[in-house]
């Protein structure tokens, strides 16, 4: 049985040249996933090589050296096009600033990635508007991101980042641009969300209360990992608390029970460390295109997002609110 299995080795990366150069990542090695989903936090001072490390495992940025391993594929030995197909269809990415178009509705946010894989806009809207529901946003299907709060427009964004029933999420500082108490909610959404679908999380995060969410934290310093463990549930002091036991696979509909939280966001009942069965992609992967070459070098604070290519081509084409059809045609 294929598993969501992703397997660092030995990895290294250097910004710059010469007297220039910025070690970011020195001899990483980790293993996500080996046992089930997991939700794992990445942490660390600023500039020590955690939102580098993210990108290497997405396949974004090509380490100077070592492997990335995604269900016993090395990520070095793709092609350029696999690499690509692998980031639309096996990773989710979800951002500080979630990259919603503003003038689509958050149905057609979230069934655009389908649409651009080939789906019908029917059946794309269906599903997309089904896992809104799921996930507390039922009576907002057609508001656009102006029309929704902080925590709505996340939720948004964490549905896009799930449509395509990915094996990993990635997240960079998903809460960063949120409260305190909507950031608790979204995170306990995220984390419920993503294990529900039977893939794990990876997020960076310089939050202890985020960290504390998550089963496992990654402590980086200097490009290298100083610590890797569970996390202490009270270790930011209001953190909530968590139950990281090994559980039983949750129901299609436990994951996850979601209640009304502070400030229009949802807080999920159900246990966020539950395993849950993998769920095949419905419609095939999202040919969307990568933002740029696997090798591309930038530095750690300005790589692009691997959802900004087809963000702009959507724009460029001047997507209207009912146009969606248009403007996925005009983008492959």
């Amino acid at each position: 049985m294929q598993t969501n299995r992703l397997d660092a080795h030995q990895l290294t990366h250097t910004y710059g040249e010469g007297n220039a150069a910025a070690p970011a990542l020195a001899d990483v090695s980790l293993t996500i996933g080996a046992d089930g989903p997991e939700a794992v936090a990445i942490m660390g001072p600023s500039g020590s090589g955690k939102s580098t490390l993210l990108h290497v495992l997405a396949g974004i940025v090509a380490p100077a050296d070592g492997r990335v391993v995604w269900r016993g594929q090395d990520l070095a030995t793709m092609r350029d096009g696999q690499r690509t197909k692998l980031r639309r269809s096996d990773f989710g990415f979800v951002f500080q600033s979630g990259q919603l178009l503003p003038e689509l509705p958050a149905v057609e946010n979230v069934a655009l990635p389908l649409m651009l894989g080939g789906g019908s806009r029917a059946a794309a809207e269906a599903a997309a508007g089904a896992l809104l529901n799921r996930l507390g946003l039922g009576g907002m299907l057609h508001r656009r991101p102006g029309e929704l709060s902080g925590g709505q427009a996340q939720r948004v964004a964490i549905a896009r980042a799930l449509v395509g029933s990915p094996g990993i999420v990635f997240a960079d500082e998903p809460t960063g641009a949120l409260d305190r108490s909507t950031g608790q909610a979204v995170m306990a959404l995220l984390i419920g969300a993503t294990l529900g679908h039977g893939a794990s999380l990876v997020v960076v995060t310089h939050d202890p209360e985020v960290a504390a969410a998550c089963s496992r934290v990654i402590r980086l310093e200097d490009g290298r990992i100083v610590s890797d463990g569970p996390a202490a549930p009270r270790e930011a002091g209001h953190a909530p608390a968590v139950e990281h036991r090994p559980a039983a696979a949750p129901a299609a509909s436990e994951w996850p029970v979601t209640t009304p939280g502070p400030s229009g966001a949802t807080v999920a009942s159900g246990r966020w460390g539950a395993q849950a069965p993998q769920h095949p992609a419905p419609y095939g992967a999202p040919e969307h295109p990568a933002p740029a070459s696997y090798g591309a070098v930038r530095s750690e604070q300005r790589i692009e997002n691997p959802m900004q290519a087809w963000i702009q081509q959507s724009h460029s084409a001047h997507v209207a609110p009912h146009g969606l059809a248009r403007g996925a045609e005009a983008a492959r």
